[in-house]
């Protein structure tokens, strides 16, 4: 009778696994679009460090981002038990502030002299014309990809709830842990691979030797080497693309009326003769962007007059 009961409870814990199986593989597919603008966004965020010290940043924002994880996995379950009604307004909180971040960067580069921008110098400028507290810039930068973290790992957590909402609760938990540790995992790795691309690439120059194998792997260096820099640049401009999208995306979706309007749109543009088809594949994700870019102009106007009210109201200083 004991090994009968030991055999049903190795079949329950199967039955198990192969849910959370399951469920993982579907919550994975559903934030792989986050996951890739995850990427690129925090590829981006450390651009701009000195060479030695690429992987001690991409360390500390993954700790940082596990940190933000531990938080967002118990407040999901929570709010999905006892406030399920505030996923939505939380996550359009978070979309509009990727949408003014984005905005902000876009301010800072084409309106430098600007009122705006004034007091509000891009930390790495700063950074260079000050003459150089490389912590501080490091420490800005590391904050920056944190927060953008928090948002994108919010969006992700949220995604994977909806997955697993009908789900017991033990299978929820391992479900969104087991996502969360395979997203940070899987976006840090990749992105301390991206910014050490350029030393793999000195190595295999320095190292290839005089056999055709050798001259091949110069070459491949050589060209790793060329490409790096660009690769670098191509990352800043998607990274912030990445959040016009994404946070554009959170707030289209969550705003019914922009939703419909969205999907009206794109099936319009799939009826236009020829490349119908590609447009209503890539027509949302741009749709998204363009209201992306304008959110974030508005709650940067916003915050630029909450600003100026309160320094209008503080008392000067004697």
């Amino acid at each position: 009778m004991a090994g009968s009961s030991f055999f049903a409870l190795i079949d329950d814990i199967a039955s198990i696994l192969d849910d959370v199986s399951v469920m993982t593989k579907v919550a994975a597919k559903k934030t792989a679009g986050v996951l890739g603008d995850d990427l690129a966004l925090n590829a981006q965020q450390v651009s701009g460090v000195n060479a030695d010290r690429e992987l001690p940043v991409v360390w500390a924002v993954a700790v940082g981002s596990l940190k933000n994880k531990a938080i967002l996995v118990p407040a999901a379950l929570l709010i999905s038990a006892f406030a399920p009604w505030a996923v939505t307004p939380l996550l359009m909180l978070g979309g509009a502030f990727l949408c003014f971040e984005g905005f902000e960067k876009l301010a800072h580069k084409f309106l430098p002299h600007g009122d705006y921008s004034a007091g509000h110098a891009p930390a790495q400028e700063t950074a260079t014309a000050a003459g150089t507290d490389r912590a501080a810039f490091e420490q800005d930068k590391i904050k920056g990809a944190i927060r953008t973290d928090f948002i994108l790992s919010a969006e992700i957590i949220a995604i994977t709830l909806g997955t697993v909402a009908a789900a017991p609760l033990q299978q929820q938990i391992i479900v969104l842990t087991g996502i969360a540790l395979i997203m940070t995992v899987g976006v840090y790795g990749v992105v301390a691979g991206i910014v050490k691309l350029d030393d793999g690439g000195l190595y295999l120059l320095k190292n290839g030797g005089d056999s055709w194998f050798g001259s091949l792997q110069k070459k491949i260096g050589r060209a790793i080497l060329v490409a790096a820099p660009y690769m670098m640049k191509s990352l800043t401009v998607i990274g912030t693309v990445a959040m016009f999208m994404v946070g554009g995306g959170i707030l289209t979706h969550g705003w019914p009326a922009a939703h419909h309007m969205i999907t009206g749109l794109t099936q319009g543009m799939a009826t236009v003769a020829g490349i119908g088809p590609v447009l209503a594949v890539i027509g949302p994700s741009i749709l998204d962007a363009l209201f992306g870019v304008v959110a974030g102009a508005a709650v940067l106007v916003l915050v630029s007059a909450v600003q100026r009210l309160v320094r209008l109201l503080r008392p000067a200083k004697a």
